[in-house]
């Protein structure tokens, strides 16, 4: 509260000159460019990297040299390049890298960001091309790695029942149980190995059989 009523007294006086006065310009200007910053720093801490970025471009539009407006836009332009890149959104990942390129041309991350996501629009392109159902695929075989985690906790809790029970039906059970798990990382090893295969060549039709049936690399049920 005695910040804002400070920076309000401070905009008055200056208004309460002459409005072509350099100095008084000057302090505004620069309590602007400072009240920016820090919105922009308080939102990149709170992780809001949209509005820090908004914050940072404003203050550089007041002052194009503000060394900390500069490397704090820098900064959010590349944690947002890589939260799209990670979420396969490549043309956003660029365009975030374009506005740090703006004010840091010649920034090395900017630079090994940017070749690093044109290299994967590369190989996802590939990738469509030799298996355009990739997506439903690799999804199938995430949920079955998942999955595996019931049929882990389903083992330990065998075990702790052993613990105070003492009873060895519970470790025949531990014991099927770890079997059955087993045999399901080998079922899903095989559909990562042939979903491998599919993303790097596709299916050649002479390989058509070796490959075995498309309904084996249907999402799990």
């Amino acid at each position: 509260m005695h910040r804002t009523s400070r920076s309000i007294a401070v905009i008055l006086a200056c208004l309460a000159l002459s409005l072509g006065t350099t100095g008084c310009a000057t302090t505004v200007a620069s309590w602007i460019v400072r009240e920016r910053n820090h919105q922009g720093d308080a939102s990149l801490q709170h992780g809001n990297y949209p509005d820090a970025s908004v914050a940072y471009q404003l203050a550089l539009k007041i002052d194009p040299a503000n060394k900390h407006a500069r490397d704090g836009l820098i900064n959010v332009q590349i944690r947002l390049a890589q939260k799209f890149f990670a979420a396969s959104r490549f043309e956003d990942a660029i365009d975030a890298l374009m506005v740090a390129s703006r004010y840091a041309p010649g920034d090395d991350r900017v630079q090994s960001l940017r070749n690093e996501i044109v290299q994967a629009q590369i190989k996802r392109d590939i990738v469509v091309s030799n298996y355009p159902s990739y997506k439903l695929t690799g999804a199938g075989i995430r949920r079955g790695y998942t999955n595996l985690k019931t049929l882990n906790t389903e083992i330990l809790n065998s075990l702790k029942r052993f613990d105070y029970t003492y009873d060895t039906a519970d470790l025949s059970t531990a014991i099927r149980q770890s079997y059955a798990l087993n045999e399901e990382v080998a079922r899903l090893t095989n559909r990562l190995q042939q979903y491998r295969q599919l993303t790097e060549s596709g299916v050649p039709e002479h390989a058509a059989e070796n490959l075995g049936p498309p309904a084996s690399l249907l999402p799990l049920p």
